[in-house]
């Protein structure tokens, strides 16, 4: 019985530790998104989007019905981005394609962290065939071109919701982060925190959960968000060519739209041509200073240097 109490109360403390630990990296974090520059800028610009996404629909909504007349409008009081070819305000177009993008590229994100993070982790911790094994998995994943893959099955595979947009590109996402994951582990398993488990005969899910995760943590969050940046440059490029069946309002269906309605050649679309480009455009620009600023902040060796 006492062994029993024992145990329960072991697991609580270790709960409560590893509790603690995720909230002081959290409160570290939430430091780093304000600690330098390029961290801030990030950190605004995405936060704009959030607002965009989420409050943005209810100040100009977007029903997708367009009005003739108003095809390739010109920017006005009434449509500040001008009007696409079927009269649908542009606008209210890239506010609505707003929380599409925000959501393939966060669940693409999670999907190939899961991926990458465990079969990383059973790559450094398994026995050497099975190392072997998956590295063999990941190396091919990694030669073969992900873009032209990604447009097959994008071309077999209807897409017609976020979830699946996401599935799709996260199932080519993970090969990176899986080797630096695995590289990561196997540098921390020979540092003395590691030994001095082993030598306790700490339970493996001890060893993985509460000494390992904690240390590569940021780590994560940045690949996190890099994936994301990623997720939105091949969403755009397989919205852009066609292949996916998704709203109109989303950014890549939009550039599709500019390139079949001939917009390029009107001079009362400019604003219409242009406003998915710079919101793309910022939008990546706020993903690459989040990460590069995060990655300075909690990054001990560029700290030193």
């Amino acid at each position: 019985m006492e062994n029993i109490t024992d145990k329960s109360l072991s697991f609580k403390e270790n709960i409560a530790d590893l509790a603690k630990t995720f909230w002081e990296k959290i409160k570290k974090i939430c430091k780093a998104l304000f600690s330098n520059w390029q961290a801030s800028t990030g950190t605004s610009i995405m936060l704009f989007f959030i607002l965009l996404a989420f409050i943005g629909p209810l100040i100009l909504p977007y029903n997708g019905i367009g009005n003739p007349v108003y095809k390739f409008a010109a920017p006005s009081a009434s449509h500040w981005f001008g009007c696409d070819s079927q009269g649908r305000d542009v606008l209210a177009m890239i506010i609505a394609g707003t929380k599409n993008i925000f959501a393939i590229s966060l669940l693409t994100g999670i999907f190939t962290v899961i991926i990458g993070v465990l079969i990383g982790m059973i790559s450094a911790m398994a026995k050497p065939w099975v190392d072997k094994i998956l590295q063999l998995i990941t190396n091919m994943f990694l030669t073969i071109p992900s873009f032209p893959i990604l447009m097959m099955i994008s071309a077999v595979i209807t897409i017609r919701d976020n979830f699946t947009f996401a599935i799709i590109l996260a199932l080519w996402s993970w090969p990176g982060l899986a080797r630096a994951v695995r590289a990561q582990i196997i540098s921390l398993k020979e540092r003395d925190f590691i030994q001095i488990c082993h030598v306790m005969k700490m339970p493996q899910a001890h060893i993985i959960f509460f000494e390992l995760m904690p240390n590569i943590s940021s780590y994560i969050l940045i690949n996190l968000i890099m994936v994301m940046r990623s997720a939105i440059t091949s969403s755009v490029g397989i919205m852009f060519l066609g292949v996916a069946e998704m709203d109109p309002s989303n950014w890549g269906a939009m550039l599709y739209d500019i390139m079949n309605s001939g917009a390029l050649m009107i001079n009362s679309a400019f604003a219409y041509c242009l406003a998915p480009i710079l919101t793309i455009a910022l939008f990546q620009m706020g993903v690459v200073n989040l990460a590069n600023g995060l990655d300075e902040t909690l990054n001990p060796r560029l700290k030193k240097n």
